[in-house]
C-alpha cells in the first residue's frame, strides 16, 4: 500500500510512504507512482490523538504514545 501526502508535519511538504507486506515501510521525497486510488483521507494529529476522515472508512479517531502536530492531505494506493 503507498500513502501519498501533502501537509505540514511530516518529513516533507510532499512524500510517498511504501509499507511492504512484510509490515516493514519507507517514505520518498514527492510523489511517487504508479498510484491506483484507494481512497482519500484528511488526518490532523494533535498531541497524542489523531482524527482521520477517510473517504472508504469514515471518521476515525486514534490514540499515539507520541506527541505530534500535522495537518496531513492524503491519497491512499493498492
Amino acid at each position: 500500500m503507498k500513502f501519498i501526502e501533502i501537509g505540514v508535519g511530516n518529513t516533507w511538504l510532499i512524500r510517498t510512504e511504501t509499507e511492504l507486506e512484510d509490515g516493514t515501510e519507507y517514505e520518498e521525497k514527492g510523489i511517487v507512482g504508479p498510484i491506483k486510488l484507494h481512497s482519500i483521507y484528511f488526518r490532523i494529529w494533535i498531541n497524542k490523538s489523531v482524527f482521520i476522515l477517510d473517504s472508504k472508512d469514515g471518521i476515525k479517531v486514534k490514540k499515539k504514545k507520541r506527541k505530534e502536530y500535522k495537518f496531513i492531505f492524503g491519497i491512499s494506493s493498492r
